[in-house]
């Protein structure tokens, strides 16, 4: 069984990359970079990134000691394979590639509305707000814990970070971590430099695809690496 920083490094890029293209964290990033500062969106997509990205390796690096290792491969060996079935089945069964990216905003554009509406009947109130204002609010931007909190809450229980979890268990996990987070942070950076122009060029079906396949390839690796043990 493998366990080179490289070899860890390498697949959970590719992975990282091809689930987090098209994702609705992506999406997410790319229109509150329309609508609030880029910087503030960038930072607070970024840190919580790296955050559930560490936490997920470190949740892989632990599974091993709570079960044995033998377990944890096959576990991680039939992940790969039950994402990459269902991410072809998704890519061959979607009919459009805009339809996530309409969801997600027409959440965000929910959710604006409702905190407009709260904002035009509390005028009177700014004084006394701001100086009850949540501890967090205090030291970081608004723009920020809302790209923070969006990002982290989306990307919790997703495929890509179960599957940093599986590699991190059978892989080196810090090379798990160093390439989910250089993944991460490209995909952050050209959804929010981009921004919807460039999402909605983005053809979701075949991102789909290209990730299922990903998946399977891995699927074949660690079952031949298991034979090979």
């Amino acid at each position: 069984m493998g366990l080179s920083l490289l070899e860890g490094f390498a697949k959970s890029l590719a992975m990282t990359i091809l689930s987090e293209i098209g994702d609705n964290t992506f999406f997410a990033a790319a229109i509150l970079a329309m609508r609030h500062p880029r910087s503030h969106v960038l930072a607070g997509c970024l840190v919580s990134l790296i955050i559930t990205t560490i936490l997920s390796a470190a949740l892989g690096y632990a599974a091993p000691n709570l079960v044995p290792r033998d377990w944890t491969h096959h576990i991680t060996t039939l992940l790969f394979f039950v994402f990459g079935i269902w991410s072809l089945w998704e890519g061959f069964t979607e009919d459009g590639d805009d339809d996530e990216l309409a969801e997600v905003e027409a959440k965000l554009n929910a959710d604006s509305k409702g905190k407009s509406r709260n904002k035009e009947n509390s005028k009177d109130d700014d004084d006394l707000k701001k100086s009850k204002r949540p501890f967090l609010t205090q030291y970081f931007s608004p723009f920020f814990i809302k790209a923070f909190s969006i990002t982290f809450f989306g990307e919790w229980g997703d495929r890509s970070q179960i599957a940093t979890i599986g590699l991190a268990a059978d892989e080196n996990p810090f090379g798990v971590v160093l390439g989910g987070i250089l993944g991460q942070g490209l995909c952050t950076v050209l959804a929010v430099v981009g921004g919807k122009g460039l999402a909605s060029h983005i053809s979701e079906k075949i991102v789909t695809l290209a990730s299922g396949a990903l998946f399977i390839a891995f699927g074949v690796h660690s079952f031949l690496s298991s034979a090979d043990d």
